[in-house]
């Protein structure tokens, strides 16, 4: 027996979903899992919180980020070690999903915070009861719906980001300072990406938010006053806001949930293919789509917004082919761990929006390029364009700015859930005419004798 071997515990065990790994062998993979996400999982809590009316103190958003990072660890808990029948038994890591940020930062906006997570309670009961009946509908939406989907997303990030890196909602938007860090901070990014070799090159969202970090603070723009101002642990407080329940913003709510459910079987696939070598079985896309939705409400009931699967995690497993679900669950306890300290999440919402702008863009845009990898892995017939092209097009240009008001003529509840919601638009258009139209649309050819 090798050296590493000690009863069941090996290192050969990392390569494979079950087993034990020596401790302190697998704590770094698990907190690179971590690393890789750590950055998503945050961002989309101070982007919502900040588009809110009244507006979040930073106090307040310090104390959301700290109970994300608890959530997001809790939820991927679950994943890896499975509730009855919620979770799939994957190494799934949770996170705060980006996909939402649309519609909940309208909602913040326009209804308040607490509305928000009214919407986000009900949605995710509504997702995790469809998870659990996934084998009743999953084959109503097709390959092609699903990329486009995601494709959207991606493009309605992109006002986001660019807010983002102008400087957010702050007086000096779009000023040299902003632009300079968060230029700074995306050059960092792409350099990281070109010259760091393995698993590292994962990081390179994290390596800018560190240069962006400290030139902001070389030029005053961190705010370090609340640093301890909650000890050094604490509980993450359970009901921060009292949900308020709005009809309009659970129904736009749970549209997006059913995206979220569309990228969670992409993703949850895309894993077990490429890091387990086999298909996925319906029992583990119920699991996670069941996660995904009640850890949802278990994070709405701790003021924060869903929580999925996230797909940096599934590409890094894809190159690193570890599995192992004890070692990824180290990086879930990290999570925990972190949340249970407020000066980490008080470290975190002192992030200027501009580097935020400067990480986050270009991970924007490289899920709209994973969705059209997704629409050419399906392959360019002539329905799939015609789903494509026109989804996107309806989708895009009736949530413009100014074109929003075709909406007008709309009940106010049909405005509330398309009128500023790109992914819910597309998820519908696409949905419709992956239904209606033939399966077979291509010209034959015909043969001339």
């Amino acid at each position: 027996m090798s050296q590493e071997k000690a009863g069941n515990v090996s290192m050969e065990n990392i390569y494979r979903l079950d087993g034990r790994v020596p401790v302190g062998k697998a704590i770094p993979f698990g907190l690179q899992h971590v690393l890789a996400m750590f950055v998503s999982n945050l961002a989309p809590i101070t982007i919502i919180a900040g588009a809110a009316q009244p507006a979040l103190s930073q106090q307040e958003i310090a104390s959301l980020i700290q109970n994300a990072m608890f959530v997001a660890g809790i939820a991927s808990m679950i994943q890896l070690f499975p509730i009855w029948k919620v979770g799939a038994k994957l190494p799934i890591i949770m996170g705060v999903s980006f996909t939402f940020v649309t519609i909940l930062s309208t909602i913040a906006a326009n209804y308040g915070y607490p509305t928000v997570i009214g919407a986000v309670l009900v949605g995710g009961i509504f997702e995790g009861t469809l998870g659990l009946l996934a084998k009743y509908w999953k084959k109503l939406i097709s390959p092609i719906v699903s990329a486009t989907v995601v494709t959207s997303i991606g493009l309605s990030l992109f006002t986001v980001g660019a807010r983002s890196f102008g400087g957010g909602y702050a007086e000096d938007f779009g000023s040299a300072t902003n632009l300079a860090i968060a230029s700074i901070t995306l050059l960092t990014c792409i350099i990281w990406s070109i010259f760091v070799k393995g698993y590292m090159k994962q990081l390179s969202v994290l390596a800018g938010l560190v240069v962006g970090y400290i030139l902001s603070i070389f030029v005053g723009k961190v705010d370090y006053s609340t640093l301890l101002s909650k000890g050094f642990v604490s509980l993450p407080k359970i009901l921060p806001y009292m949900p308020k329940f709005n009809l309009g913003a659970i129904v736009s709510v749970c549209i997006i949930f059913l995206v979220s459910a569309t990228e969670t079987i992409g993703d949850t696939t895309a894993m077990v293919v490429s890091g387990l070598n086999r298909d996925i079985t319906e029992k583990e896309i119920s699991g996670s789509l069941a996660c995904d939705g009640y850890a949802s409400s278990i994070s709405s009931l701790f003021g924060c917004a869903p929580v999925t699967s996230f797909s940096q995690n599934v590409g890094l497993i894809a190159m690193t082919k570890v599995v192992n679900r004890f070692t990824i669950a180290t990086g879930a306890a990290a999570m925990m761990l972190a949340g249970l300290l407020p000066p980490v999440g008080q470290f975190f919402s002192s992030l200027p929006q501009c580097v935020l702008g400067g990480c986050t863009i270009m991970m924007f845009g490289s899920i709209v390029v994973s969705g059209m990898q997704m629409i050419a892995s399906c392959g360019f017939s002539q329905r799939n364009i015609v789903i494509a092209s026109l989804s996107l097009a309806i989708g895009v240009g009736f949530t413009a700015s100014t074109e929003a008001e075709i909406w007008h003529i709309f009940p106010s509840i049909v405005q509330i859930v398309f009128g500023a919601n790109v992914v819910a638009v597309v998820f519908v258009v696409a949905l419709i005419l992956s239904f209606i139209l033939p399966k077979d649309m291509d010209v034959k050819k015909i043969s001339v004798e």
